[in-house]
């Protein structure tokens, strides 16, 4: 059987979890989104939030830099099995982005993704595409992040 017919529709699959730190949460704010609540304590507490929380592009970047390492392992695991290994092509695309609640320093958060559909691209011959949903909780099994993505697999 190959890769692609392996996939399971609806078949949650935990790809890894992360700490979130203060420290990091502030590097990746400096970086990429400097709003005050993600980069200074004091200021948060005054926020909306109530405390200083990771931005919510830091917890999708999290999500891709586990994901890539979850793909390279499933490959490699495959490949020590005597399986086809799957090879991944591009994304085209995220919809649905929704950041449910603050990821505050301290947070654990554990991403799942469930492939939603699979199927044969009409335009690429030897490529898939497989869509999914990705959720994301906190150590407590809150809601924290939700997105739909498609990503295309190499069939021949």
């Amino acid at each position: 059987m190959s890769f692609f017919d392996d996939i399971v529709i609806g078949e949650p699959v935990e790809i890894g979890t992360h700490l979130f730190t203060a420290e990091e949460i502030v590097r990746f704010a400096r970086a990429f989104d400097p709003q005050p609540f993600h980069l200074d304590a004091e200021a948060a507490k005054a926020s909306l939030f109530g405390g200083l929380c990771a931005s919510g592009w830091h917890t999708t970047a999290v999500f891709m830099k586990l994901n890539v390492a979850f793909m390279a392992a499933t490959a490699a695991r495959r490949a020590a099995e005597g399986l086809d290994e799957p090879q991944w092509g591009p994304s085209p695309g995220v919809r649905n982005i929704k950041w449910l609640r603050p990821v505050y320093a301290g947070d654990r958060i554990t991403y799942r993704t469930t492939a939603t559909a699979k199927r044969l691209s009409q335009r690429r011959h030897g490529w898939a595409v497989i869509d999914s949903h990705v959720d994301a909780e906190t150590q407590d099994g809150k809601a924290a992040l939700g997105f739909d993505a498609s990503v295309f697999l190499r069939t021949a």
